[in-house]
């Protein structure tokens, strides 16, 4: 069986995806398969790379070049008998426009469907669900660009009227700490607002607390499976992207020391996350835990990180599931969705 590995994309973790997806090809069975290279580029345009039989030994292999890569069209990927792996983070990636693609070519592919994903993908339409689901979240203001340029004072006294500083203002649809600040005056909330929206027109902004930051693997279609929590443990308030993916100075700790009840309801709040939003394949859930144990569920994040430092393959190695078989799972899953909804198709 053939592999289709797409990565890079139009996003701004396009370099994430690259690193995801050099870690995750140390990782595939190449006794069972072969993996195609798939490049989308920041532009857009698809290239289509070596076909891998063994792991790559250098991240350059990844890399555009005139040699190996040829401009293909989208549906040039078509063909029977493989499964598409979009390795993709952030917008145009992991927000249903590539699910919505795949869907259309008729190709199984890992992780969950349009609606999950734009759902999960935008902070916003998150909070909307979980809210109605009783799920405890900060609290937090919504925010539209038209919103801004139409009276900046107006969005000042909705945020403060709101919320205390500090506060974090994330664009709607980002992850991996891009375009995040931390805001404790006002001057530092427009400046924060204002880099929140060259990344998205709809952004959120949260109240800050002094919280640890927890999160559950999450895997399965009919069957959803939790792993225990993980921590980030930080020794600065707030990890950026440099932090997380340059620097590396994120350290894990793996399983949280959490007292058991935490755990129990963290993995439950996830669980119930995952199905409200049609979960299928992967998600990570992540949260806020206080000092008094109040939980709250910040993100659930649907294509997570597979780099080398990432949490979601670390939480199930804990639980037993080594990376290599967590990928031949998700590919498993992935042919057991596309199987049921070529059958609900045909009745």
């Amino acid at each position: 069986m053939k592999i289709i590995a797409l990565y890079g994309g139009k996003s701004a973790e396009h370099d994430i995806s690259i690193l995801s997806t050099f870690s995750m090809l140390q990782a595939f069975y190449y006794d069972y398969y072969q993996v195609q290279l798939v490049h989308i580029t920041k532009e857009g345009k698809w290239f289509r790379g070596p076909l891998l039989t063994q792991a790559p030994e250098a991240i350059e292999t990844l890399h555009l070049n005139n040699e190996t890569f040829e401009e293909i069209k989208i549906g040039d990927i078509v063909e029977e008998n493989a499964v598409v792996f979009p390795i993709l983070h952030g917008p145009n990636g992991e927000d249903g426009t590539i699910q919505g693609m795949l869907e259309t070519l008729n190709m199984p592919y890992v992780g969950t469907g349009v609606l999950s994903s734009a759902c999960g993908m935008d902070k916003i339409m998150t909070k909307h669900i979980l809210q109605q689901i009783g799920i405890p979240q900060v609290p937090y203001v919504a925010l539209s660009k038209v919103e801004w340029l139409a009276d900046q004072e107006k969005v000042f006294e909705k945020c403060e009227g709101s919320l205390i500083y500090p506060m974090f203002v994330k664009p709607a649809n980002l992850g991996s700490s891009v375009g995040i600040s931390k805001a404790d005056t006002k001057e530092e909330l427009q400046a924060a607002i204002e880099t929140a929206l060259k990344y998205d027109r709809r952004i959120v902004v949260e109240q800050g607390i002094d919280a640890r930051e927890i999160e559950i693997g999450v895997l399965g279609n009919d069957e959803v499976r939790t792993t225990l929590a993980g921590e980030i443990v930080k020794d600065v308030a707030f990890y950026d992207y440099e932090s997380k993916y340059i620097d590396n100075q994120v350290t894990l700790q793996i399983p949280a020391e959490i007292p058991a009840e935490i755990h129990e309801q963290a993995r439950e709040y996830a669980k119930n996350a995952y199905i409200a939003l049609d979960g299928s394949g992967l998600s990570r859930c992540d949260f806020f835990l206080t000092s008094n144990n109040e939980l709250y569920l910040n993100e659930l994040n649907t294509m997570p990180g597979f780099t080398q430092f990432s949490m979601y393959p670390l939480l199930w190695q804990e639980m037993g599931l080594k990376y290599g078989d967590l990928i031949e799972e998700l590919i498993q899953l992935a042919l057991n969705r596309h199987k049921e909804k070529q059958a609900l198709a045909n009745e």
